[in-house]
């Protein structure tokens, strides 16, 4: 999108008002455009109604964990995806300091792969 203010904002709300839930969002700004990656409850009708705002839509899948909020977790990740080859092309993650759980979203070449890697511990 471009990045100037009040594009986010009309973003989001021309979701809103389609009912779409946004579960997870980061923006990256770059020198003239902002990459702005959405997680939301219904990727099809979103898909569609972006385009029509004339956005450059690209679809991925991702591999979204629920993990502890503890020390070391996001490094044992890293590691198992290493020794199996797996780069992780980005990912992004939250939780506040009174949390037991925060969430992970992991991008790599292929999801389904990952996905079994991580769930195998």
């Amino acid at each position: 999108m471009e990045n100037k203010p009040g594009r986010l904002s009309y973003i989001c709300n021309t979701l809103a008002d389609a009912q779409i839930n946004i579960h997870a969002m980061s923006v990256h700004d770059t020198v003239d455009h902002a990459i702005v990656r959405l997680m939301v409850d219904n990727p099809t009708k979103a898909l569609i109604i972006l385009e029509e705002e004339g956005l450059y839509i690209v679809t991925q899948d991702v591999v979204v964990l629920e993990i502890e909020n503890q020390p070391g977790i996001i490094s044992t990740i890293a590691k198992k995806l290493f020794r199996a080859d797996i780069n992780i092309e980005y990912a992004y993650c939250t939780a506040t300091k009174n949390q037991e759980l925060g969430g992970i979203v992991i991008k790599t070449k292929d999801a389904e792969q990952t996905l079994e890697i991580l769930e195998e511990s």
